[in-house]
């Protein structure tokens, strides 16, 4: 394999599952923020955005967590873990993403740039919160979704309250999938001593889990009722919904290739939402 392939490999674009989990949220912002017209460019900024600041999180996180990983069957041969590149060569890849992804909001307005540099403290600070916390899936999912203040910001040049609270479902519903996700590493998790939201729930994970998908889903039909949004909208959240059902059938056994398959369908679940919000704005 050739450096370029590994590289390819330590930034996941060969999984993309993680690209889509921080852009649905993001699109759906740019939605609402906009009444459903976001200009062309924003989409443009905001989705490359995206996919870059995703691909340097990736490296800084395999860069963090290079000495926990070799002991993880799931992740002992990722590029980084394996020694196929070095770790100059991950922060290296991570600053030039970062700076390019930078660069795409420089026509954007003061605000909006105050709020990208959060984003990347608070993106590039996230693996060594496993150290020390005990759910550092809601670090995770700040992370994920500070594009949904920033979209607002690039939009309105002000972030309403509103925007908050869509933050805030979104930690819940990174804790739910990301819940998923630790239960496939549990074991290893534990051994090595990683905290992770499926250690700290212990038997209750599966309960937290659902728990969280529905107090995520019960703030977006909030934040809807406040921004005048329809039955569309809450056709989306109903759908959203049966997803998350349809997740406990898979988690609910603790088996690891079936919670591994419901964090992943979570991409249904946010391309669920943003339909709902989409079609909302095109049917009225």
């Amino acid at each position: 394999m050739n450096k370029l392939e590994l590289y390819f490999r330590l930034v996941r674009l060969d999984k993309p599952i993680g690209t889509l989990l921080l852009l649905w949220p993001t699109l759906s912002a740019l939605w609402l923020a906009s009444n459903g017209v976001p200009d062309w460019r924003l989409l443009l900024i905001f989705s490359l955005g995206t996919l870059l600041m995703r691909s340097a999180g990736c490296a800084i996180n395999d860069y963090a967590d290079q000495d926990f990983d070799k002991h993880v069957k799931r992740t002992a041969q990722r590029p980084l873990t394996s020694g196929r590149i070095s770790g100059k060569e991950a922060l290296a890849i991570a600053a030039v993403l970062a700076l390019i992804s930078f660069c795409l909001i420089l026509p954007l307005n003061a605000l909006t740039k105050q709020l990208s540099v959060a984003a990347v403290i608070i993106a590039g600070t996230y693996p060594y919160f496993k150290r020390f916390f005990a759910i550092p899936q809601a670090y995770l999912g700040i992370a994920f979704g500070f594009g949904i203040p920033m979209a607002f910001a690039a939009v309105q040049d002000k972030v309403p309250a509103v925007a908050w609270v869509l933050l805030m479902g979104n930690v819940l519903w990174a804790v739910a999938y990301d819940t998923e996700y630790a239960m496939v590493d549990r074991d290893d998790d534990v051994k090595i001593g990683i905290r992770t939201s499926a250690i700290t729930f212990g038997r209750f994970d599966v309960a937290a889990v659902m728990a969280c998908y529905a107090l995520y889903l019960a703030l977006l039909l909030v934040c809807g009722w406040q921004l005048g949004m329809g039955m569309w909208y809450q056709a989306g959240l109903l759908v959203a919904a049966g997803i998350a059902c349809y997740h406990y059938t898979l988690i609910r056994g603790r088996e690891r290739d079936p919670c591994f398959y419901a964090f992943r369908h979570n991409n249904w679940l946010g391309a669920a939402v943003f339909a709902g919000v989409a079609l909302d704005f095109a049917l009225r």
